[in-house]
């Protein structure tokens, strides 16, 4: 699923099945499987995604079908329940699906404990990915497997509450001193300006826009400078009342309160184009990109890749079918069906072209940076998470400073 950041508790259990796994050390498999990672005969695939619905489930059913039907092979695909338990029981049986979804979080965990093929660098389309993407999936200089989709952060605004307000395109805001003046002024007694939740996934763009970030050419950075103005900035808007978090808007996320017009404001990804469409049909909105910090343009994307299992019998078919589902054709007609964005360069006009209300989404993509995909790192941001929900009164340097210990305890 590429739909949504994950939650912390997700990000935990995630990093916890990757831990458990490693304890496998990628053993227990057949022993008597063909080296070269190709049986004989038909290749019939099996395939775990974790899905965002009933429309991406489809829709990779869909594709998964026609790569059989031209090929000659069989691909099975599978919605898990609970991906990372899923996963963990496939590879602790000796029987892990030969296709399956990796977050860029967790890929470092996967490869370092022998569980994932590192074929991407051999694919056809290698040079088609964006690079901020190819390096999300990278691991000590190894492109281990092909992003699918991604998704950026953009400001997404009320139209009805920013007329309502008096204000214009003109007022659009592209700098932090803007943001909090809209805002302000878009806040009234039933509504605030701005809101996200808490996560270092939405917060940690407004570090990126500073500068900053927590791991810096593999070295923690998290108590920097740049990371303490960012966190320092959303303090004050706070404090202004302009800007309230989900969880005190009564909300479960972000796009919760945005689409109950609790909110005028919200920062959020490309799927909440499925979730206004499917929720909150009757909100007027707008996707323009976030605004520019002190260090300029920056956002944050979130992505997963197609990962092959090491020990799969089948890992040339299986690089043939992840060929055929990162081609701009098939990741085109992904994006129509379940609201993502191609993670090939060659399809982006297209895209452009077909949805062009949310090219504020695509046009970030080469200032969206990934959440670090160094082993441990999960753990150290679900930790920042929970320091994070008590930022409205609490100190960013003491916040920061306890992510840089445990960034340091692992890095």
């Amino acid at each position: 699923m590429t739909t949504r950041a994950p939650r912390p508790a997700a990000i935990a259990l995630a990093t916890a099945t990757v831990l458990a796994m490693s304890a496998c050390g990628g053993g227990g498999f057949d022993e008597g499987s063909d080296p070269t990672g190709q049986a004989s005969g038909p290749a019939e695939l099996t395939i775990l995604i974790g899905s965002s619905g009933p429309a991406e489930t489809d829709a990779v059913t869909a594709a998964a079908q026609a790569w059989s039907e031209e090929s000659g092979n069989t691909a099975t695909v599978t919605a898990a329940q609970d991906l990372p338990q899923q996963l963990s029981q496939g590879f602790a049986a000796g029987s892990p699906p030969d296709v399956f979804y990796v977050s860029s979080d967790t890929v470092a965990s996967y490869a370092e404990n022998g569980s994932l093929e590192p074929y991407a660098g051999d694919l056809s389309n290698v040079d088609d990915f964006y690079p901020n993407l190819r390096e999300a999936f990278t691991v000590d200089d190894q492109f281990y497997c092909a992003p699918k989709d991604f998704s950026t952060l953009s400001l997404i605004i009320n139209t009805d509450s920013w007329a309502a307000a008096g204000l214009t395109d003109e007022d659009i805001p592209t700098s932090w001193d803007e943001l909090s003046a809209v805002a302000e002024q878009l806040t009234t007694p039933d509504q605030v300006g701005l809101t996200t939740s808490t996560e270092y996934q939405r917060l940690g763009a407004f570090m990126a826009q500073a500068g900053g970030g927590l791991v810096t050419d593999g070295t923690a950075t998290a108590d920097s400078s740049e990371n303490v103005e960012a966190l320092e900035y959303v303090q004050s808007v706070v404090e202004l009342g302009a800007w309230s978090f989900a969880a005190d808007l009564d909300s479960g996320w972000a796009g919760e309160a945005f689409g109950n017009a609790r909110a005028a404001m919200t920062i959020e990804g490309n799927w909440m184009i499925g979730a206004m469409s499917a929720d909150y049909p009757d909100i007027n909105y707008q996707v323009v990109p976030l605004p520019e910090g002190p260090a300029g343009a920056g956002t944050l994307t979130f992505t997963n890749c197609w990962g092959i299992a090491a020990q799969s019998d089948n890992i040339e078919a299986a690089k043939d079918l992840v060929e055929f589902l990162t081609s701009s054709e098939q990741q085109l007609e992904f994006a129509s069906a379940f609201g993502v964005m191609p993670s090939v360069e060659s399809a982006a006009d297209q895209w452009r072209a077909d949805n062009p209300d949310f090219v504020a989404f695509l046009d970030q993509a080469d200032v969206a940076v990934a959440v670090p995909n160094q082993v441990g790192v999960s753990d150290v941001v679900a930790d920042l998470n929970a320091q994070l929900e008590g930022l409205s009164s609490g100190d960013p340097q003491a916040i920061l400073d306890s992510a840089q210990s445990n960034l340091e305890a692992i890095l």
